[in-house]
C-alpha cells in the first residue's frame, strides 16, 4: 500500500508538476497572514533542474488565508543572511501573527577568518571571535551557530510574528544502508536554540531520513541529480512534504490552522 508520500512522488514522476489544490475557503476579515521562510539553497533554488522545499510546500496551504514568501537564498548561512542585511530585510516586514519557517546550517562550516565569510563558530553557546576581513579590513565579531538562530527567533518574536525551527535536511551521504544524520551538530544545535528560546522546532532531517533509508541509495540518488547536496523538484517536493509534516504535529502551532486537508495529512 503506498503512503501519501510514495503516492506524491508517483504523480510527480508522471505528470511533472506538484498537485494542485482544489478546496479554498473565503478570505478572512482583516490583514493576511505572511508565511516567511528563510534559508540556503536547499530552501530555495534558482538553477534549472534544481529546487529547494520551500518553494514546493506553498500547495499545502490555503492561499487565500495566508500567503507564502521564500526569501532562502543559496550560498548562505546563519551568519552570512545575517551580516548581508537580508534578515533585516524580512525583519522590517513582519507584522504579528506572521510566522518565519528558518532552516540553516549546509554552508555554517568551513574556516571562520578566511575564505567567503559565511562559517559560523560551532555550538549552541555564547563564545564569539573577532575577526578582520582581509578585503575589506573591517572587524566582526562571529557568534556561533545557535546564537545566530536564537538571534532570528528573539527578532522574530519581538515583532509579534511566530518562529518555527528547522533542522537541516539530509545530505545524500551514506553510512552503508543508512544515510547520515546531523544530529551531533547543526541539527542538535537546531533544537536547542529553539528548546532555550521557547520556539517551535521540526526535527526535518529525521523525518526525512526515515523515507531515504526506507527508499535506500540507489533511488535517493536520482532526487539529487547534481551533488549530495541540493534537490531535484521531486526531491524537493518530499521534502516539503515532510515539513509539513511537521507542522501536523507540533502541538498548539496556530500554521496548522492554514493547511489545506487535502494534501500532506498526517500519516
Amino acid at each position: 500500500m503506498f503512503c501519501r508520500t510514495q503516492l506524491l512522488l508517483l504523480v510527480l514522476f508522471i505528470t511533472g508538476v506538484l498537485p494542485a489544490a482544489t478546496a479554498q475557503t473565503a478570505p478572512l476579515g482583516g490583514r493576511t497572514p505572511v508565511l516567511y521562510i528563510i534559508g540556503d539553497s536547499t530552501v530555495r533554488n534558482g538553477v534549472k533542474g534544481l529546487e529547494g522545499w520551500g518553494d514546493a510546500i506553498a500547495p499545502y496551504f490555503d492561499a487565500s488565508r495566508i500567503r507564502i514568501v521564500n526569501r532562502a537564498i543559496g550560498g548562505r548561512s546563519s551568519r552570512s543572511y545575517l551580516t548581508e542585511g537580508r534578515w533585516a530585510a524580512v525583519r522590517a516586514l513582519l507584522k504579528p501573527g506572521d510566522f518565519v519557517l528558518m532552516q540553516f546550517g549546509h554552508n555554517d562550516g568551513g574556516p571562520v577568518e578566511h575564505g567567503t565569510g559565511r562559517a559560523s563558530l560551532k555550538g549552541n553557546g555564547s563564545q564569539t571571535v573577532t575577526i578582520t576581513h582581509a578585503k575589506t579590513g573591517k572587524k566582526e565579531v562571529v557568534h556561533t551557530y545557535g546564537w545566530y538562530m536564537r538571534k532570528y527567533i528573539t527578532d522574530t518574536e519581538a515583532r509579534g510574528a511566530i518562529p518555527i525551527v528547522v533542522s537541516p535536511i539530509p545530505r545524500n551521504m551514506w553510512h552503508g544502508s543508512r544515510v547520515n544524520r546531523n544530529n551531533r551538530d547543526y541539527g542538535l544545535w537546531a533544537a536547542e536554540a529553539a528548546h532555550q528560546t521557547g520556539a517551535w522546532f521540526i526535527n526535518l532531517n529525521r523525518i526525512i531520513a526515515r523515507f531515504y533509508n526506507a527508499m535506500g541509495p540507489i533511488f535517493v540518488k536520482h532526487l539529487f541529480p547534481g551533488d549530495h547536496t541540493h534537490t531535484s523538484p521531486i526531491g524537493a517536493a518530499l521534502n516539503a512534504d515532510c515539513v509539513v509534516q511537521g507542522i501536523r504535529v507540533l502541538l498548539g502551532c496556530p500554521l496548522q490552522a492554514y493547511l489545506l486537508k487535502e494534501i500532506g495529512a498526517k500519516y
